[in-house]
């Protein structure tokens, strides 16, 4: 297996927890933060742009993660590139979005009153 069909599926894994908040948050009928928002990443896209949004990354998280490579879930290495993925996109995501929903606080900060 080359090196990069464990990037692809990092990326894939990247993607999918990428695509999990904006698909669940769309068919709730809630708006959430997208790329095409006023001001990127911090407005709020309507629950239709979430589900389109989120159906995209499911879309290209399928290509990277099977169609790039075998990709085998009794192999190591590859589950250990998609989880890896999966896991930080899922902290950086909650760090992100967590200020604009009443996430914790950094660990040693206190919330703001």
């Amino acid at each position: 297996m080359s090196w990069w069909h464990e990037v692809s599926y990092f990326f894939g894994g990247a993607l999918l927890s990428n695509a999990l908040p904006h698909f669940v948050s769309g068919v709730c009928g809630r708006p959430f933060q997208t790329p095409f928002a006023r001001p990127p990443g911090q407005g709020l896209s309507s629950a239709t742009v979430n589900v389109l949004w989120g159906t995209l990354n499911l879309i290209i998280s399928y290509v990277l993660v099977w169609r790039v490579g075998s990709f085998d879930i009794r192999a190591t290495g590859p589950v250990i590139a998609l989880g890896a993925g999966i896991v930080l996109t899922g902290l950086a995501s909650a760090r992100l979005f967590g200020r604009f929903h009443g996430g914790s606080a950094p660990t040693g900060r206190s919330p703001a009153p």
